[in-house]
């Protein structure tokens, strides 16, 4: 049913125009009041603080209450396994892609970088994160000090085994079972209006976030290393709008109805380089769909740790581009081993702003041939490159959100081509 012309908002008031109109009046303070932009950073950093403080209860709320719901096991593990398959394939998609477009517009040839030159501390200071995260201790890490710990520290990996945990307990306790997962869901609702309340300042997060970069970096850094950054955008709107289309196609909608459904949480990405911003608005939008509520909580935060396309396209051609630019010959076994590497690496980066720089070393780290130095040729537009990382992997799990409820059996193609549309009653 649609909605009458009486009770529509006017258009200032919708979410994603004052966040676009916030990003806009960003760029122009940093540029053209450049000392001005750099001092409104605690704007953008104190939103992104307000969210990450809602995202450990949220997460750990909707997954317990997914897992819990699932009376039969072998639903759980069938939605699982069909989840972690689609991650495991959808984003070793995005990790050739990405290899295969840096080759072709081979963007760091010719700039013949003497490493040397670099500043050595940038490399330094992100390999030794890098090698604080090797395999075995990143396996040990899932695990937090506390039960509280992982709460405290907000890792998503801790998190969803905390919540696993939690969720098999409480799938345990017969009688009480109802009454405590009653808890659980108001406790969700509770934290979803915090949330809700959070939100209404992300114009001024946006504002700040977008002032402090230009105005930090100079508006020139828009262009700096342009090939590279085309490049990774390029290849990210052809993997959202070619590979996630097609797949939504399969699944019975389309891919560009599907970002118009999801604006708001798109712009909030885009003024704030996070996609856990975006996380609370993501899982109602798909709710809204008629996607079912256990699958929803168990995919998308899931795929927070599971499923980063953009952040697996980023890291491909960003590897790459710094062997060209350094003129280090990685031949295709290096670029296979390299490949095998950032598929293991990529897993547990969430949506925080310059996670993926840390992946990125954590994965040179690994595969040495590359000078880690080299680095520091990336830090100055790594700040742009995250938005278009962040997107790309809110998209990816909100396609993969609806793609398993469509697999399950939970909605039909007709409701959510109807509901995208907008004649959802």
């Amino acid at each position: 049913m649609s909605v009458p012309a009486a009770s529509r908002r006017p258009w200032y008031r919708h979410l994603y125009v004052q966040v676009l109109m916030a990003v806009a009046l960003g760029i122009l303070i940093g540029w053209k009041f450049p000392d001005t932009g750099r001092q409104l950073q605690p704007l953008g950093d104190a939103f992104i603080k307000l969210v990450k403080m809602m995202i450990a209860p949220l997460i750990f709320c909707t997954v317990v209450h997914a897992i819990a719901s699932m009376r039969d096991l072998r639903q759980l593990g069938r939605v699982g396994f069909k989840t972690l398959l689609y991650f495991e394939v959808v984003s070793t998609l995005a990790l050739v892609i990405g290899l295969v477009v840096v080759n072709l517009l081979q963007p760091g040839a010719g700039m013949n970088v003497d490493v040397g030159t670099l500043d050595p501390s940038v490399g330094e200071r992100y390999g030794k994160q890098a090698q604080a995260q090797g395999f075995v201790p990143f396996l040990l890490n899932i695990i937090p000090t506390t039960l509280f710990s992982a709460f405290v520290t907000g890792d998503l990996l801790q998190i969803l085994l905390v919540s696993g945990l939690t969720a098999f307990a409480i799938g345990g306790l017969g009688a009480h079972r109802e009454p405590v997962l009653h808890v659980i869901e108001q406790g969700t609702e509770l934290f979803f209006g915090i949330m809700r309340l959070v939100v209404k300042f992300a114009p001024l997060g946006a504002l700040g976030a977008m002032a402090y970069t230009v105005g930090a970096h100079g508006v020139k850094s828009l262009g700096n290393l342009a090939k590279l950054m085309g490049g990774f955008y390029a290849t990210s709107a052809a993997f959202v709008f070619v590979v996630l289309g097609v797949i939504a196609a399969g699944s019975g909608f389309s891919i560009v109805r599907f970002l118009v459904h999801i604006r708001d949480e798109l712009l909030l990405v885009l003024g704030t380089s996070s996609s856990e911003t975006a996380l609370p608005g993501l899982m109602q939008k798909l709710r809204q769909l008629g996607c079912g509520h256990s699958t929803v909580g168990l995919v998308v935060p899931t795929g927070y740790s599971f499923n980063l396309d953009g952040t697996n396209i980023y890291m491909a051609m960003a590897a790459v581009f710094l062997a060209q630019a350094t003129n280090t010959p990685l031949s295709v076994p290096d670029q296979i081993a390299l490949l095998a590497v950032a598929m293991v690496s990529s897993k547990g980066a969430s949506g925080v702003t310059g996670a993926g720089f840390v992946t990125l070393a954590a994965t040179l780290v690994v595969v040495p041939k590359i000078p880690l130095a080299s680095l520091a040729l990336l830090v100055g537009i790594d700040r742009f490159m995250s938005e278009c990382r962040a997107i790309t992997n809110l998209i990816g799990n909100g396609v993969a959100g609806v793609v398993i409820s469509r697999w399950e059996g939970e909605v039909t193609a007709e409701t959510v081509r109807e509901r995208l549309r907008g004649k959802a009653e």
